[in-house]
């Protein structure tokens, strides 16, 4: 599971998911992206399991590159404890994703191949999500 190795405040405040991805909205390593098309909190189980989901599709082909990291923490409080005294202990960590972030990229692998990837990929996340292309992608076998 992912997870800041050290953080300066463990317990931050909810904030507002509003508007575009201005960073990492533009596939850079790889060939093939996954793109978020709504706002959401994608916790590193899930980051994982679509990790493992593209990895097995793929069969350890090529590269899968994930460009999201669960820098937030969420908290939360014992069952059955009365209101007050605080706030509850770090749960579990989140990756705040907008609309337009390049989530996933997989690159050394055909474009069926990485659809398929990326499709049981977005099964595994709480946003939906489209397939995307790098612009300057040459099919398997032409010339740049």
């Amino acid at each position: 599971m992912l997870m800041p190795k050290r953080v300066k405040r463990r317990r931050v405040h909810r904030g507002r998911m509003k508007g575009v991805a201005t960073k990492g909205n533009t596939i850079t390593y790889g060939s093939y992206g996954l793109v978020s098309q709504e706002c959401g909190w994608i916790t590193s189980n899930q980051i994982e399991a679509a990790r493992v989901a593209m990895t097995r599709s793929i069969k350890r082909g090529g590269k899968v590159y994930i460009k999201i990291f669960p820098h937030k923490s969420v908290t939360k409080k014992p069952a059955e404890v009365r209101m007050g005294s605080g706030k509850g202990a770090p749960e579990y960590w989140v990756a705040v994703v907008k609309p337009g972030r390049v989530m996933f990229e997989i690159d050394g692998v055909s474009e069926e191949k990485a659809r398929e990837a990326m499709r049981l990929a977005a099964h595994k996340l709480p946003v939906k999500c489209k397939f995307a292309i790098k612009e300057n992608v040459v099919a398997e076998g032409g010339e740049a």
